[in-house]
């Protein structure tokens, strides 16, 4: 009997592969925010997904402030020409405002931070002064209102300072800090079933420090989803390893979708006799796709089963992260409720020629910095074989070669996806 010639991921022109773009906006129309909430604490609101509004419930400023240290006067005071001298009426601290009623005609020595007090409304910088402790003599070259924060001016009472769907950050845990907000709703954590599989692996846990047998790998896919799911801040549930059989695949497949919102796989989607996962998917749910026009990670697999969403990744270490990355991160973002999901891409300059025939998107491995003449620039790691698990450590962006390019010469302008810590 002759044996089928199954594609491989060198053929640019295999026929039935999905367009990467296609594969987004399918994704992007499956994939919905959980409607699940949770209220926490501010601190536990890092790299959660806001669920609700958040309103100031205060001005920002609380109060009308001077904003450089100097002396606080009323415009009214100030000499049209040449220079008056005006009694002082006390001292303003940030945080310890004037408790005596200011006299008019008189000025106010105050501090950064210091609230205004009632009749003032300019504040001339101390190195724009004359001073005792007594007195002090001013010109009328400051413009009225000049170095004063008015209550309100950054935040009024009732304002929204957070939208639902952001992905907050340090900065917002201290903005609503700054507010006096200590608790908020958030999208509740997706959970995410993972596992690998093939008869060539072995566990970490169980095989560490030993040597493997001829044919044998650790397994380092479960690992690497571990830590990219981790950082994601998921409730993470690890199925181990699955055996390459019908049965085994099927009852991962049923523990999974009975606990989880989405399930990642690495390995066993491609079309060899022992790749079970795509059969079962099909069997057990429905397949979107399955095979994209990129490379890496042509065996590409998205469906679902029951209520979870499902992605096989591939097998090869490096192309499991680039499709994590590229698909898997930002249907998560999805599920999470975050309104941007998809990477940053900025433009940088080639350092080197890079091989690529038209066909398919393709993610190289690159090093993203900025040259002598201060241009950005983006050379390539070195080899780019999707077994190169090292090369993902040395690189910090994927180079993203759209699928109508062909060769890059040094000098074009590429686009990449910084990873900005993914990694």
């Amino acid at each position: 009997m002759a044996i089928e010639k199954l594609p491989s991921c060198d053929d640019v022109n295999e026929d039935g592969l999905l367009p990467v773009a296609t594969a987004r906006a399918q994704l992007a129309h499956r994939i919905k925010a959980l409607k699940k909430y949770e209220r926490v604490g501010v601190r536990e609101s890092l790299d959660r997904v806001c669920a609700d509004p958040v309103l100031s419930p205060i001005n920002v400023p609380a109060y009308t402030n001077s904003a450089m240290d100097g002396y606080a006067v009323s415009a009214s005071d100030m000499p049209a020409s040449g220079e008056r001298t005006l009694p002082l009426g006390g001292t303003v601290w940030a945080g310890r405002p004037l408790q005596a009623q200011l006299p008019a005609g008189h000025a106010v020595r105050i501090m950064t931070g210091g609230m205004m007090p009632a009749g003032t409304d300019t504040v001339i910088i101390q190195e724009h002064v004359n001073a005792s402790e007594t007195e002090v003599t001013i010109d009328g070259l400051t413009p009225a209102g000049r170095n004063v924060r008015k209550a309100g001016e950054d935040i009024l009472a009732g304002e929204e300072v957070i939208a639902p769907g952001t992905l907050l950050s340090p900065a917002h845990v201290g903005l609503m800090a700054s507010l006096g907000v200590s608790t908020l709703n958030v999208v509740q954590r997706p959970r995410v079933a993972f596992f690998s599989t093939g008869d060539e692996l072995r566990a970490l846990e169980t095989h560490a420090g030993q040597t493997l047998g001829d044919g044998e790998l650790f397994d380092s896919n479960r690992h690497t989803l571990f830590a990219m799911l981790a950082r994601m801040g998921v409730e993470l549930i690890d199925m181990g390893l699955v055996p390459d059989d019908q049965d085994a695949t099927r009852e991962a497949f049923k523990q999974a979708a009975s606990c989880a919102d989405l399930i990642i796989s690495s390995g066993g989607v491609s079309a060899g006799a022992a790749d079970f996962v795509s059969d079962t998917l099909a069997e057990m749910g429905d397949v979107s796709f399955w095979k994209l026009a990129m490379r890496p990670g042509r065996p590409l697999a998205f469906g679902q089963v029951g209520d979870a969403h499902f992605f096989g990744l591939p097998g090869n270490p490096v192309a499991v992260m680039v499709t994590f990355y590229e698909f898997v991160k930002p249907a998560l973002l999805r599920l999470m409720g975050a309104t941007q999901t998809e990477p940053l891409t900025v433009s940088a300059k080639s350092h080197t020629a890079i091989r690529k025939s038209p066909g398919r998107v393709e993610y190289q491995r690159g090093i993203l910095e900025t040259a002598a003449d201060g241009q950005t620039i983006v050379k390539l790691t070195g080899k780019q074989g999707a077994g190169r698990l090292s090369s993902m450590c040395q690189a910090n962006c994927l180079i993203v070669l759209p699928p109508e390019r062909g060769e890059i010469q040094a000098g074009d302008i590429v686009q990449v996806h910084p990873f900005f810590g993914l990694v």
